[in-house]
C-alpha cells in the first residue's frame, strides 16, 4: 500500500470480509475506515501542516492495523494488545463499544507512536507533532460522535454510564486525549531508544494490560454489560451497517 486510496480499498475489503463472516472485528474496521476517509478529505482540503507527509503517516499507521488483522487471520505472530482485541471478537457477551475501544487502545497507544517515528525517519520528531495532534482530533471527533449516538446500536448503553459513573474503570473513562498524550510520550521514547524492538515489546505489555481491563471490567460493570449486550442486535452485519451510518453522521 502506497496511497491513502490503497488503504481505503483494503479497509473496504476487510469490512466486507467481516460482514460476510459475521465477525466482530468489523466494528473497529468500520470506525477506522471512516477515520481514513476523513483524513483523506482533510488532506484534499489542505488541513494539515504537511499534507503529503500526512498521507505517508496515514498509510504507515493503517498498515499496522491491516498487518495485525492479516497476521491474526493466518495464525501468525502479532502484538499482544492486538491479539487481545481480536480474541475478544469471538465473545458474544462483549458490547460494540468494547470492541471499538479495544481497537482504539491498540492503535493509538501502541501503533501511532511507531507510525509517527517511521514517518519522520531521521528528521526531528517535533516536526510532526502538530499533525499528530490533528489526526487524534479527527479520531476523537468521530469516537465522540459514535458514543453520543450509539443508542442506535446499543439501546441500553446509557445504563453503563449511569451505573459506572465515578468508578475507576478504563472501559468507561478511556480518554483519547490522554491516549494521545501517552502516545506522543511513547513516540519520543521510541525515537531515541537504542533497542526499538524491546521498546515496542515493553510498551505492548503495558497496553495489553489496559486491554485486559477493557475485556474484564469489575464484577458489577460486567453484569451491566451483560444486560446491555442483550439489547444489541444479534446480527453482527446489521450492527456494522448501523455503526457505519452512525460513524458517517458523526463527521457530516
Amino acid at each position: 500500500m502506497k496511497t491513502i486510496d490503497d488503504v481505503i480499498a483494503r479497509m473496504d475489503e476487510i469490512v466486507t470480509e467481516c460482514a460476510a463472516k459475521e465477525s466482530r472485528l468489523g466494528y473497529f474496521a468500520i470506525l477506522y475506515r471512516q477515520v481514513t476517509i476523513r483524513v483523506k478529505e482533510g488532506i484534499l482540503k489542505g488541513e494539515f501542516e504537511d499534507n503529503p507527509r500526512m498521507e505517508k503517516l496515514d498509510v504507515i499507521f493503517a498498515k499496522r492495523f491491516i498487518d495485525a488483522y492479516e497476521a491474526y487471520q493466518n495464525g501468525a505472530g502479532l502484538t499482544v494488545c492486538w491479539k487481545i482485541s481480536f480474541d475478544a471478537a469471538k465473545n458474544t457477551k462483549h458490547i460494540v463499544l468494547q470492541h471499538l475501544l479495544l481497537g482504539i487502545n491498540a492503535h493509538i497507544n501502541l501503533d501511532l507512536g511507531i507510525a509517527a517515528v517511521e514517518t519522520v525517519g531521521e528528521k526531528n520528531l517535533l516536526t510532526i507533532q502538530n499533525d499528530f495532534v490533528i489526526i487524534n482530533n479527527v479520531l476523537s471527533e468521530l469516537v465522540d460522535g459514535v458514543k453520543n449516538n450509539i443508542g442506535a446500536i446499543s439501546p441500553l448503553f446509557k445504563l453503563l454510564i449511569r451505573f459506572a459513573k465515578g468508578r475507576d474503570e478504563i472501559l468507561v473513562n478511556f480518554s483519547i486525549k490522554l491516549a494521545r498524550e501517552g502516545a506522543w510520550k511513547f513516540a519520543n521514547e521510541y525515537f531515541s531508544h537504542d533497542d526499538r524492538n524491546s521498546c515496542i515489546a515493553l510498551r505492548d505489555q503495558v497496553i495489553a494490560g489496559l486491554a485486559e481491563g477493557m475485556v474484564n471490567p469489575g464484577t458489577r460493570l460486567s453484569r451491566i454489560i451483560a444486560i446491555i449486550s442483550l439489547s444489541e442486535w444479534r446480527s453482527v452485519s446489521n450492527n456494522m451497517k448501523r455503526l457505519d451510518q452512525v460513524a458517517k453522521d458523526a463527521v457530516s
